[in-house]
């Protein structure tokens, strides 16, 4: 038990990531055990997960906007309606058309990083489990940007790199669950541009923040160094030592923080249904 809180927090064996338990989320947190989950959350690499919350999606929101403003996301088709925070990821098709994203976090990313002032987090809340894969794997930036040796660390200081929503998205477009961007989707996104090294605002902690998904090169350099590059730190970044794989339960919500970790969905067999619930949170500009 946290002194003066009414959960219990368990630390994960792992690189990141702590447990909350006994903590209901359908009933509102009062602003010392809410002060207990935000130290907690910074304090373990920017992992939490609340174990069996029941909560409605109005519920979802409401504790999510303690920690800001929330992010509408450019495929509008998959929020749900009346609650357009919300995000479905999901693999389920009702009436022959997708209600979610189902291929979201294919590939390592970092949530919105290609918005001039990128999440601070997401919180993903599970309605629906397969009964066979779609496990969700994290990684510690702040752990995997202390690893690097010297020469990497000197070749990428005050490099700044290009994130491009595009960039993933073109590689799956035509899929079911990605149809072509229109003018208004694709003027939402436009390419913007981050330090490959980010200073935390909380922590004073610096993190890579570059993903596969999103980080499409890094300015100032030939296209050929700036592939070799990000293809070192994306292959660095996702050590195993730097790596946390999560084995979602019913009702888990799990808030991981965008500004200092990655993460990769591995799926699950398509005749598996697998619904979550998601909301972000939006951060500042990366420095």
């Amino acid at each position: 038990m946290t002194e003066g809180t009414v959960f219990r927090l368990h630390r994960l064996d792992a690189a990141l990531g702590a447990e909350i338990l006994d903590l209901d989320l359908s009933r509102p947190l009062d602003d010392d055990t809410f002060a207990a989950v935000r130290r907690a959350f910074l304090e373990n690499n920017g992992l939490l997960v609340f174990r069996a919350q029941s909560i409605t999606p109005e519920q979802h929101i409401e504790f999510s906007r303690r920690f800001g403003p929330l992010m509408i996301h450019v495929l509008r088709q998959y929020l749900l309606p009346g609650h357009p925070e919300t995000l479905r990821v999901s693999n389920v098709i009702e009436n022959g058309e997708p209600i979610g994203l189902g291929d979201a976090g294919a590939i390592w990313h970092s949530d919105l990083s290609y918005t001039p002032e990128p999440s601070l987090g997401s919180l993903l809340h599970a309605l629906e489990l397969p009964a066979e894969g779609g496990d969700t794997s994290f990684a510690n930036l702040y752990a995997a940007y202390d690893a690097l040796p010297a020469v990497i660390k000197q070749r990428i200081e005050g490099k700044r790199a290009m994130h491009s929503y595009n960039h993933s998205y073109e590689r799956f477009s035509g899929s079911k669950w990605r149809p072509p961007l229109t003018e208004n989707q694709k003027n939402e996104v436009r390419e913007v541009i981050h330090p490959v090294v980010r200073i935390h605002p909380e922590t004073g902690r610096k993190a890579l923040f570059v993903n596969e998904g999103f980080t499409s090169r890094i300015l100032d350099l030939p296209d050929a160094e700036s592939r070799e590059l990000l293809e070192v730190l994306f292959t660095h970044s996702t050590k195993a030592c730097f790596v946390y794989r999560h084995r979602w339960q019913d009702h888990d919500l799990v808030f991981w923080d965008n500004r200092c970790t990655i993460h990769l969905a591995h799926g699950c067999p398509e005749q598996f249904r697998r619904h979550l619930h998601r909301t972000t949170v939006k951060g500042d500009a990366p420095y």
